[in-house]
């Protein structure tokens, strides 16, 4: 079982100078004590009501701040879990993914969804399309990555994007390429997706255990209409925990063999309070290798 930490929030004693070297407090404790992985929401305004913040609570841009762990770290992978389709034109977010995975060493995952906060995208003057083209957007943005990665130079055209000589220079590292996670459970479109595009899925734990367990069936099924080897996909899931709070030791490591039974390799973590560092130190000396064999 692998362990991931996602930084969802900013909002830290000392206020905006504060955010700099809390992170590099945070990142480079959270790789040393035995982490699998760090991960940053894709959002410009904060999600409301998480952990009790405000949309105007401090929030910072995915991929730079990628850029600054990718500085710090050496052997944890980078993420966004997961980039919205919606805020960077497809071509310039693959070129953003190959700098990541190349500055990384190769540790760059390529989160990726159909993004679902319309109040963030008209703040900020974003376009927001219908559920149906985002999804469709969602697919030329999947298979422009697979074309790209497959060769030096190519020309593309989707649904909605048209890239007539985009390269591929410097190639990334990671072999084949930087593993492709799409994140949802939408049974028709995203789990199909899953099973066509990609190397991973993220799947919410607020859904529910019978949920959970419902869109890996779903996915599976997909996985077989398409001819797909379903143990080819990493299972990861996305939770929350609060060691200051109502969670104890033993509650994570139940949580977590739920999850190993059900199939999932790789669960990630929101903790609302990292800032504070004692709970990444308990996850590695208590939890991490308690479920190591998982």
């Amino acid at each position: 079982m692998h362990i991931g930490l996602q930084i969802p929030s900013f909002k830290y004693p000392g206020g905006t100078a504060a955010i700099r070297p809390k992170l590099k407090e945070i990142v480079t404790t959270a790789e040393a004590t035995g982490f699998y992985s760090l991960w940053v929401m894709d959002h410009y305004y904060q999600i409301k009501n998480l952990f009790g913040e405000a949309y105007t609570d401090p929030m910072m841009e995915s991929y730079t701040t990628l850029g600054y762990f990718a500085g710090l770290t050496e052997k944890a992978y980078l993420g966004v879990l997961v980039t919205g389709v919606i805020y960077r034109h497809p071509a310039v977010l693959m070129k953003m993914v190959n700098t990541l995975d190349i500055l990384s060493g190769g540790r760059a995952y390529f989160g990726i969804g159909a993004a679902w906060y319309e109040e963030e995208a008209k703040g900020f003057g974003i376009p927001y399309p219908s559920t149906s083209e985002r999804f469709e957007l969602l697919e030329d943005n999947l298979q422009l990555a697979k074309a790209l990665w497959a060769g030096d130079e190519i020309s593309f055209e989707g649904q909605h994007l048209t890239a007539p000589a985009i390269t591929n220079n410097p190639r990334p590292l990671s072999t084949p390429h930087p593993r492709i996670m799409i994140g949802g459970t939408g049974p028709k479109k995203t789990l199909r997706m899953v099973a066509q595009y990609a190397d991973a899925c993220n799947i919410g734990t607020w859904a529910g255990p019978e949920n959970m367990q419902k869109a890996l069936d779903t996915l599976k099924a997909h996985c077989e209409n398409l001819g797909r080897d379903y143990d080819t996909i990493e299972k990861t899931c996305l939770s929350s925990v609060h060691l200051s709070g109502d969670d104890t030791v033993d509650s994570v490591i139940d949580q977590l063999k739920e999850f190993s039974a059900m199939g999932f390799s790789h669960v990630i973590f929101n903790m609302p309070d990292v800032y504070e560092i004692t709970p990444l130190e308990t996850f590695a000396k208590e939890i991490i290798p308690a479920v190591a064999e998982l």
